[in-house]
């Protein structure tokens, strides 16, 4: 392993679910790191394995040559970036802003044209996979922005995950990331009701999932939501919450190109009665309790 002399300082701003794990890579890869979160109590394990602990992004960010946000979503990440003490603040000429947070293309833009005016360069840089490939190293980057750029991000980037994959221009990963989700959160609502059907069939319940996720309909999510809803273990990987946003944000998107996602319309009404249950918090797979009546 290299020394942290020899790597490039990287700020990283947001430690939930996704991001304590992406950080915690960096650590690892010997990547001198700061850290803030709102919640201080989430960067003290941190600052116990060698990270530099900010009272504020604007403070995180003012020696790192790569900052990096993952958050829940465009407020958020507009407080952490542009808000008062925000990270642009102290941001050299020069330095790299990665937005690894599922937010809207209009966001990434206007992010995008206020790290240029500072001199910055700037990826929108989100991911697919959950808690477990976080920790792992296992996450796949969906990047928009510059190529240089993208090479400069490359290093800390390839630390957290196992491939990156350059898009287009600002907003290209964002908006893929998006649709990426849109399509996972009609699996969702799905399989929720298909699981529903066969639990109040009568058939045997571990046949009838072992036909849909060895067969035509069995993609990751399927099998790995399936597991969970069986399980009725909403430990969450990815909270309901945020494929609600999600789902939401896909719809805006859609609109401004002229279109209306009609599946996203109905997954989304069922999230909405999940959020209304109080199950926001909960893994995306407790959206099958609707359904269970109990």
């Amino acid at each position: 392993m290299n020394s942290n002399n020899t790597k490039t300082r990287v700020a990283f701003l947001g430690l939930g679910i996704m991001g304590s794990g992406m950080a915690r890579r960096l650590l690892g890869a010997g990547f001198p790191l700061n850290v803030f979160n709102r919640d201080p109590a989430k960067c003290a394990p941190f600052g116990a394995e060698g990270a530099r602990v900010a009272g504020s992004a604007r403070e995180a960010a003012k020696d790192a040559a790569i900052i990096i946000s993952m958050v829940t979503d465009d407020s958020a990440s507009h407080a952490l970036w542009l808000g008062e003490d925000g990270a642009l603040a102290s941001a050299a000429p020069g330095t790299v802003i990665v937005e690894c947070s599922t937010v809207t293309v209009r966001w990434i833009k206007e992010l995008s044209a206020a790290a240029t005016a500072r001199g910055c360069e700037m990826l929108d840089a989100p991911v697919t996979g959950s808690r477990p490939q976080a920790a792992a190293g296992e996450l796949v980057f969906l990047a928009g922005g510059r190529a240089a750029t993208l090479e400069k991000a490359r290093p800390a980037l390839s630390a957290m995950g196992r491939a990156i994959t350059h898009l287009g221009p600002a907003g290209s990963g964002a908006l893929v990331k998006l649709i990426n989700n849109f399509v996972c959160g009609v699996q969702t609502a799905a399989l929720a009701e298909a699981l529903a059907l066969i639990e109040r069939s009568g058939v045997d319940r571990a046949k009838a999932l072992e036909v849909l996720t060895g067969g035509a309909p069995g993609s990751p999510v399927v099998k790995n939501f399936s597991a969970r809803m069986t399980a009725r273990d909403y430990t969450p990987q990815f909270k309901l919450g945020l494929m609600a946003k999600d789902l939401g944000y896909a719809r805006q998107e859609a609109a401004e190109r002229g279109m209306e996602l009609e599946t996203a319309v109905a997954a989304l009404k069922l999230f909405v009665k999940s959020l209304q249950a109080g199950n926001g918090e909960k893994d995306v797979s407790s959206l099958v309790e609707q359904f269970r009546g109990s």
